[in-house]
């Protein structure tokens, strides 16, 4: 009888009682295993066909032993090897029968848990259920922008052309005159530009790459070995050849322009 000591009026604390020494849940299949491999296997073989009648019909008390028998007939296969090789003499043929039996009883042992498990729904785990959705859902990635460039439309520069800044740009004595008196050289006479002036493009003579001008950071960028792909959002884009992706032009330059 449990005791009880008294700690206040009216108020009493019962002991518990000692938890019940439980034993592992692998003790009594190794037993198992080791009482299999200690019999006859002409023994053991009649043992492990009646687990698995019994896990087929499951009839009568052992409706409920199907946990049970499954973890007999796991742990006494190999219960079953071990005396098929203490049987045979663990010489070569007995490998060879060993070897052999173990083929063909864990591929039976496979094919009757699965018959077993037909009927069970199988549970996703928790993070595949729960990321899934979440992931088919979201966007991968950044969102995407499409980028259509304005082809360029460059102008001879033999006749002049207006310049949006004002003034005129010219082609004389082997360089483009621009409207303030300043001359640049080793370019071709022909340019485009953007429609508020900003940026000035002349291709280098010999086909080397472009000169950029950006009129409102009085800045000039000698790229060699870029073309004029295109513009776009008032701002050129660049690329190598015809075979790579163009470029914004603060990618290329390596610094973020102003816009």
């Amino acid at each position: 009888m449990a005791a009880h000591v008294p700690q206040r009026k009216g108020v009493v604390r019962l002991s518990e009682p000692a938890p019940r020494r439980r034993w592992p849940g692998w003790l009594p299949a190794l037993v198992w295993l080791l009482l299999l491999a200690g019999l006859p296997w002409w023994l053991d073989l009649p043992l492990l066909a009646a687990c698995a009648l019994a896990l087929l019909w499951r009839i009568g008390p052992l409706q409920g032993q199907a946990p049970a028998l499954r973890r007999g007939l796991r742990w006494g296969l190999p219960g079953l090897l071990l005396a098929i090789l203490r049987g045979f003499g663990a010489d070569a043929l007995a490998w060879l029968v060993a070897l052999l039996a173990a083929l063909a009883g864990f591929s039976l042992l496979m094919l009757l848990e699965n018959w077993l498990d037909r009927g069970r729904p199988r549970e996703p785990s928790s993070a595949a259920a729960g990321e899934w959705p979440e992931l088919a859902m979201a966007p991968v990635g950044p969102a995407a922008a499409i980028i259509e460039l304005q082809a360029p439309q460059w102008r001879p520069l033999e006749n002049g052309v207006v310049d949006p800044l004002g003034g005129e740009l010219r082609w004389r004595g082997e360089a483009v005159s621009l409207a303030d008196g300043s001359r640049l050289q080793g370019v071709e006479p022909r340019c485009d530009f953007v429609a508020d002036g900003r940026w000035l493009v002349l291709p280098l003579t010999g086909k080397r790459g472009l000169l950029l001008l950006d009129r409102r950071h009085d800045r000039s960028h000698r790229l060699r070995g870029w073309q004029l792909a295109g513009w776009h959002a008032g701002q050129p884009w660049l690329s190598r050849d015809e075979e790579h992706t163009p470029q914004a032009i603060a990618h290329v330059l390596g610094d973020d322009e102003e816009a």
